[in-house]
């Protein structure tokens, strides 16, 4: 009989260094599994997002090379080369809207690397203009340019270009139309519906946005085509996702603040400004998946993964005072107005609608392009009055002034002047704002002329210091587009 063979004995030693190696490693490849599908689950969830919402799956190796080197053309290589990027924003209805494809909110963000500044321009659902967005592009129709949309998805006209039609064809006529409009070239769009906004701003726990003055509106649209009362109270407060979306939307508030088209437009930006404000916090990175799942579905746009990140990147530390913020408006109760009067532009007596002043947009199109003014010229902080010496415009004074009031430029309240052919702009200050006369003779048209108290005869309540503006025949003329 054999005996049994002896065990080999092991020392303390390395029973403990075995265990000392062993433990850790047990716990490290069960974080790494962990890891592993966190990841998988992570990358899928993104996948399935950047899939709803573009149109495209991620491709993970693609999106490195695009970190490193994005391609020319692209927002990540345009932001990295200083050079500006056009974005297209649109609020539309959705389902739970009678017209899901009509844009409520229609915003141009114009993004300056080269200045860290931001320029945001709201366009009113009402303006009105011949579309061209049929195969003939002799064709015309004239609507509202919140309709440009829809034209791919609602059988309302015929021949549809191809350029407008499939997925993004919605997006790319609005961007044609606001194109047209403001002489902007947008890279990228995105269209959000009511449901997106309202559950966006749930995920993120509510947001924070003030109001100047009380917003009262009983012909608030319910969800059975009815009406509701809403009520806010002036001041800043806390606000979940149905406020949020009552505040945006609101068209027929009894103050005359809240009511105007500019009133609306700074609502809706203030609210945008708090969503990002909210979702750029530690706090908003932990409410990722929620907003991931409050978009996917209710969100289309052209962008690829590489821009969002590069947006995202650039703008998340921009503070509110780079970004300037304005809306072209007729003239109304509680507002000046600019840009915009409201008459028939084609469309009936009996229709709102709003028309731009100067048919051809030439104005729109070089005041959009002057608002990011050189922070060189603003650093002058020249005092500037704009006086009217037009003989064929009330009032273009004070449009003016308002138009430039949220550039930088140190604006006095405007006053009349006596008529005047030709605009010219007075020096009072013996060349004291150089930067700052160049660039209003460049805006204006006029030649800088040197001035003193008494010469030229100034004005009832006219300012002798600093630059004086006075609007001539001519440029009344020009803002007609005549």
């Amino acid at each position: 009989m054999q005996r049994a063979r002896p065990r080999a004995r092991r020392s303390r030693y390395h029973v403990s260094y075995r265990l000392t190696r062993s433990v850790p490693a047990i716990i490290a490849a069960s974080l790494l599994l962990v890891v592993i599908v966190t990841a998988t689950l992570a990358y899928k969830r993104l996948d399935d997002f950047v899939s709803a919402t573009t149109g495209h799956h991620v491709n993970p190796i693609g999106e490195v090379v695009q970190a490193v080197e994005p391609t020319p053309g692209t927002i990540a290589y345009k932001l990295k080369h200083g050079q500006q990027v056009n974005i297209l924003l649109l609020g539309r209805g959705g389902y739970e809207n009678d017209a899901p494809f009509l844009t409520d909110s229609i915003m141009a963000v114009t993004i300056d690397p080269a200045s860290n500044r931001v320029a945001m321009v709201s366009i009113p659902r009402d303006l009105t203009l011949g579309l061209n967005l049929q195969s003939n592009s002799n064709s015309v129709w004239v609507n509202k340019i919140n309709a440009a949309y829809e034209v791919p998805y609602v059988p309302i006209i015929c021949c549809v270009a191809p350029q407008y039609q499939g997925r993004d064809g919605g997006g790319h006529a609005a961007e044609h139309e606001v194109g047209k409009v403001t002489g902007l070239t947008f890279d990228r769009y995105i269209a959000v519906d009511f449901v997106a906004f309202r559950d966006m701003v749930n995920a993120l726990g509510g947001v924070d946005v003030c109001l100047s003055t009380n917003l009262d509106d009983t012909s608030y649209p319910d969800y059975n085509n009815g009406y509701h009362p809403i009520h806010f109270k002036a001041g800043c407060q806390h606000l979940n996702g149905e406020q949020a979306l009552e505040i945006a939307r609101s068209r027929h508030a009894i103050q005359p603040e809240q009511l105007s088209d500019f009133g609306r437009a700074r609502r809706q930006q203030d609210i945008m400004q708090a969503i990002k404000k909210k979702a750029t916090t530690i706090n908003g990175f932990s409410k990722a998946p929620q907003l991931l799942t409050a978009l996917q579905n209710h969100i289309t746009t052209d962008m690829s993964l590489s821009d969002m990140r590069a947006i995202y990147d650039w703008g998340k530390n921009l503070p509110d005072t780079s970004i300037v913020r304005v809306a072209l408006t007729a003239p109304a109760p509680g507002t000046e107005g600019n840009l915009l009067d409201s008459y028939n532009c084609g469309m009936g007596a009996y229709v709102s609608q709003l028309c731009a002043d100067d048919p051809s947009f030439g104005m729109i199109h070089k005041y959009i392009a002057s608002l990011l003014i050189d922070p060189a010229v603003l650093a002058e902080k020249a005092p500037i009055q704009i006086v009217n010496g037009s003989n064929n415009f009330p009032g273009l004074d004070s449009r003016v002034t308002t138009m430039f009031d949220p550039t930088g430029l140190q604006l006095a309240d405007p006053v009349g002047h006596r008529s005047v052919a030709q605009t010219v702009i007075l020096d009072y200050s013996n060349g004291q704002f150089p930067l700052t006369g160049k660039w209003l003779a460049s805006y204006f048209g006029a030649t800088v002329v040197a001035a003193t108290p008494t010469s030229p005869a100034p004005a009832s309540g006219q300012q002798t210091y600093g630059l004086v503006v006075i609007i001539g025949h001519d440029f009344a003329l020009h803002w007609l587009g005549r």
